[in-house]
């Protein structure tokens, strides 16, 4: 199968559609050299934008990333590494080693640099807003870094339309560098903010999207049909939250379309898996589908969705939205 790029937003930059993340594999279940066989698989398969945070392991998940890049040896201009900056990579941060300051967004920066062993990222997100910092001091510091060379492509996570705006006329009015994507949680499950609350920011904006979770933490694998399995992530220590959401009435709700959506996958002779994740390609504004996996064949399944998005016609399209019974009501007016 071939690889699909996307440009990112309305800028240059090509990413794959699919691409690969560390949350939660690296460090708590793939050391160095699992993770090294993880990454070149999914390189092989035209991958090229890998995704990290500082938060992730408290750094662990990219000092393994970075030693990985090392021992791996590819072309630095063939990839793109992203890091986040927020919760600090430290359990129990001072305050100044959290949040969206300049202080702290430029150190993180620093750091997640020494740890990837690289000279600039590629992408530099602001994992979440921080209500006790002016976003103009935020876009500042991001604008900074980029004039500096250290990061090419700033953005966000989970940030609301409104803040978004309100970053992208500071930086306009002020001729600063603006956000270029947002990294939102999307996935069958998880709709609005995709799908509605942002959808003026494509327009006005050009916005482009790094979408997580598309398997919505794993109920959209149809691995929890029968039941938990034995090592699946609900299982993990610090996961409780997880099975509690899975025995919640909503998760058995939730469940239940899962059975009927994993009968039309093999009706269409695919998984539940790869059916979700076509599906989030299926949106034109997502620029790439952050996937996950901890083991190499999760990884070539995964890329498999690329062969079903094709699939995906109006009449499967339309069946799917019948039983997903959630499509957002729309637009808003938050803006």
């Amino acid at each position: 199968m071939e690889m699909e790029y996307r440009r990112l937003g309305n800028s240059g930059l090509k990413v794959s559609a699919l691409s690969y993340g560390s949350w939660v594999t690296f460090s708590a279940q793939l050391d160095v050299s699992r993770a090294k066989e993880a990454m070149a698989v999914a390189y092989d398969y035209g991958v090229n934008f890998f995704d990290n945070a500082e938060v992730y392991a408290n750094g662990e998940s990219e000092r393994i990333m970075g030693e990985v890049l090392k021992e791996l040896g590819w072309p630095r201009d063939s990839y793109i590494v992203s890091s986040k900056v927020f919760w600090g990579s430290v359990r129990d941060p001072r305050p100044t080693q959290a949040g969206l300051s300049r202080k702290h967004v430029t150190e993180a920066c620093h750091q997640a640099l020494q740890r990837l062993q690289l000279d600039y990222l590629d992408l530099y997100f602001c994992h979440r807003p921080d209500y006790d910092t002016p976003i103009e001091e935020t876009v500042r510091a991001m604008t900074d870094l980029i004039r500096q060379g250290k990061v090419l492509y700033w953005g966000t996570s989970q940030w609301s339309a409104r803040q978004l705006t309100e970053a992208y006329e500071i930086a306009y009015r002020h001729h600063l560098q603006p956000p270029t994507m947002e990294q939102p949680q999307y996935n069958m499950f998880y709709r609005e903010l995709v799908e509605v609350e942002y959808e003026p920011l494509y327009r006005q904006y050009g916005m482009g999207t790094t979408i997580w979770s598309p398997l919505a933490s794993g109920f959209l694998t149809g691995k929890y049909n029968e039941g938990i399995p034995e090592g699946s992530r609900v299982t993990l220590e610090g996961y409780d939250w997880l099975r509690r959401r899975l025995e919640s009435e909503e998760g058995r709700l939730q469940l239940q379309k899962v059975r009927e959506l994993t009968a039309l996958a093999e009706e269409l002779g695919t998984n539940t898996a790869r059916l979700a994740i076509a599906w989030t390609l299926k949106n034109p504004n997502v620029s790439t589908c952050i996937t996950g996996a901890s083991r190499t064949d999760q990884i070539h399944d995964n890329m498999k969705a690329l062969e079903v998005v094709e699939l995906l016609d109006d009449e499967v399209m339309a069946r799917i939205e019948a039983i997903l019974d959630n499509k957002p009501a729309g637009p808003t007016s938050n803006l």
